[in-house]
């Protein structure tokens, strides 16, 4: 009587292939998956190199050589050898490079036109610039009108 939860190995009958059938192949015994696998491989090699022969074509992975797929959201190889690449070819930007290229050359513009005082800012500022330059100047005369004045009252005094 078995202890616990184990019975050891399982019985029933087990298939023995005869010699007769090992040579001929045709055993009846279930193959493992590698071979089988290996074979798939060897079928798949056998095609590919007929296909090679009648044309070149790029590898393929798995059932890729197999089937033919059409998936426009594949990604493809994006890589180029030195030799095959286009110079004159230009690359298209991203949205955000365009955008922020867009930006630049704006602030670019705005710039020059703000040098040229054609922006209402520019327009502001040059009205607030000559405003304090005319109270600077007002400030001024007032400085030195007191100080002929005080001048004077110290000629007097002398006197």
């Amino acid at each position: 009587m078995g202890r616990g939860k184990f019975k050891g190995k399982p019985t029933g009958r087990r298939q023995f292939s005869t010699p007769e059938e090992m040579l001929a192949g045709t055993s009846s015994r279930p193959r493992t998956f590698k071979k089988e696998e290996a074979e798939l491989e060897e079928d798949i090699s056998e095609e590919e190199s007929e296909q090679e022969s009648d044309e070149e074509t790029e590898k393929r992975k798995g059932t890729e050589g197999i089937i033919e797929i059409e998936n426009p959201n594949l990604a493809k190889p994006k890589t180029l050898k030195a030799r095959d690449v286009d110079i004159e070819k230009t690359t298209e930007l991203s949205r955000r490079e365009r955008e922020e290229i867009e930006k630049q050359k704006a602030h670019e513009r705005y710039m020059r036109l703000q040098e040229q005082g054609k922006t209402e800012q520019a327009r502001k500022d040059l009205e607030r610039l000559a405003l304090i330059r005319q109270q600077r100047a007002e400030a001024a005369k007032k400085r030195d009108e007191e100080k002929a004045a005080k001048e004077q009252k110290k000629v007097e005094a002398r006197k």
